[in-house]
């Protein structure tokens, strides 16, 4: 029974620990776009790393061999 006295107020501050912690991911923006990083990754057509070639001779364009 007695450690009921030492557990309850440790366990009330780690909940504030954790209240706090979610608070401030939460007004740094942490939850803001969920979905965006998800598409994101499948929208990679831009990258310049990827060798694109030419349609025509079948050989990588001049910007691309660098």
């Amino acid at each position: 029974m007695n450690i009921l006295y030492l557990l309850i107020p440790l366990g009330i501050i780690f909940m504030a620990v954790i209240l706090a912690a979610f608070l401030w991911t939460v007004r740094a923006g942490q939850y803001d776009d969920m979905e965006g990083p998800a598409h994101r990754i499948l929208m990679d057509d831009d990258d310049p790393r990827i060798p694109r070639r030419d349609p025509v001779s079948r050989e990588p364009r001049e910007e691309d061999k660098r």
